[in-house]
């Protein structure tokens, strides 16, 4: 990518201001770099991350986000032996966990993605790993970290529902020396995708992308009422955990005096962060990871309702293989002793994440929405978003298209 500007510069550009007048932006941060300081992710009330321009824009690189910005466009699913509307491609259907009992314990959903991290540093398949990890300096905010060891992975583990724009400095690290995996939510790793098209050091130094399924990205200001609740303020608090250390793990604070607050799982995510979702994620074509070479989930247990438990037990992944790469890791990390698994039917899913499934067939009904009030929309090709809808009851369609379309013209997105 450029990293300065050439003739014929845009004063700003084009599919960053339309992205960001729908509020499409998924904060990803793949604009900002690709954009040679052309662009720069800053903190938006009521707490997403945004481009912000700083500078003329490349046409070199107004090219390379008009490719691969997931608020312009997503990447579609990857051929693979089995698909279905709502979980995506898959080789194989796995329910497993961690074998080390630290790391299925620490993390937050059995440990899959991590153990599967750490399996493909020990074998030598990649040399680091790219992921989010808690900012020691706001612990309810987020930073980048390259992990490198064992050790490092388990440190950073563990659920973060709080922005974050882990490709905002994609330039400078693809132009490092060496292979690494990039673990993040399903729109970074199609931006990711989406940038392989126009740059090829992706598929030379990016042999590995995990994700999992997203249910949204909350703003800060969600956990800032869950530290409000406890009777917390941001500036006190000195650790902030949103899950793990058990399953599903209890949202819990510190604070630089030595207070703890604690929280139960449905209340921190139920009752706030779930309120705090920006609208990218409420037409979130692929919230499944279904272009990541791996994607894993939490594999919760069902209750008598059809809804899942969240009581307090060991761990369990879902994970879903989507590619050959993604083939290869999970049987290499099996055979090594990294995770146990076992085969899942894919029908099970449903069980597990049934608001993934509900939300992937309103897609439809909330684009139309965003179509009749002449608002912009992502190009969705070859993510079944039609076949989903066809899951869909007409009333169901109906309330989600009237409830996008008041939202969008009351300005409540």
């Amino acid at each position: 990518m450029p990293a300065t500007a050439e003739p014929g510069t845009l004063p700003t550009s084009p599919t960053v201001a339309r992205v960001l007048a729908g509020e499409l932006c998924s904060g990803c941060g793949l604009c900002a770099g690709v954009s040679g300081g052309a662009l720069a992710m800053t903190t938006v009330a009521p707490g997403y991350s945004r481009p912000a321009p700083q500078g003329p824009v490349a046409p070199a690189t107004e090219r390379a986000i008009a490719a691969a910005c997931p608020g312009a466009i997503v990447a579609p699913w990857a051929d693979a032996p089995h698909r279905d509307p709502a979980w995506g491609p898959w080789f194989r259907s796995l329910t497993g966990f961690a074998t080390d009992p630290r790391l299925r314990h620490q993390a937050s959903s059995g440990g899959g993605i991590s153990a599967l991290l750490i399996h493909a540093l020990e074998s030598g398949l990649v040399d680091r790993v790219l992921h989010v990890e808690a900012d020691p300096d706001r612990p309810t905010r987020n930073r980048m970290r390259w992990s490198v060891s064992r050790e490092d992975v388990i440190e950073g583990a563990g659920s973060r529902y709080a922005a974050s724009s882990p490709l905002a400095d994609i330039d400078a690290v693809l132009a490092m020396p060496g292979r690494f995996a990039f673990i993040g939510k399903p729109c970074d790793v199609s931006a990711l995708r989406r940038l392989a098209t126009v740059d090829p050091r992706v598929v030379e130094r990016v042999p590995l992308t995990l994700s999992f399924f997203c249910a949204g990205l909350p703003s800060h200001a969600g956990a800032d009422r869950i530290l409000a609740d406890m009777g917390f303020g941001p500036d006190e608090v000195r650790h902030f955990r949103y899950r793990g250390h058990g399953w599903p793990g209890l949202t819990r604070a510190e604070t630089h005096d030595g207070r703890v607050g604690e929280m139960r799982y449905q209340d921190s995510w139920g009752g706030q962060l779930s309120r705090e979702v920006q609208f990218r994620c409420k037409i979130c074509p692929d919230a499944v990871g279904g272009v990541a070479d791996v994607a894993c989930a939490d594999a919760w247990y069902g209750g008598e309702s059809g809804y899942p438990q969240f009581e307090e037990q060991d761990g369990r992944s879902l994970i879903l293989t989507r590619t050959p790469a993604g083939e290869a890791l999970v049987d290499a990390a099996m055979a090594a002793g990294a995770i146990a698994a076992e085969p899942l039917p894919i029908g099970e899913i449903a069980l597990m994440q049934p608001g993934q499934r509900r939300r992937k067939r309103m897609v439809a009904a909330r684009l139309a929405a965003c179509a009749v009030t002449l608002q912009p929309r992502p190009t969705m090709k070859g993510l079944d978003v039609g076949r989903a809808a066809r899951e869909a009851s007409p009333r169901e369609s109906i309330k989600n298209w009237l409830g996008t379309v008041r939202r969008i013209v009351q300005n409540r997105r």
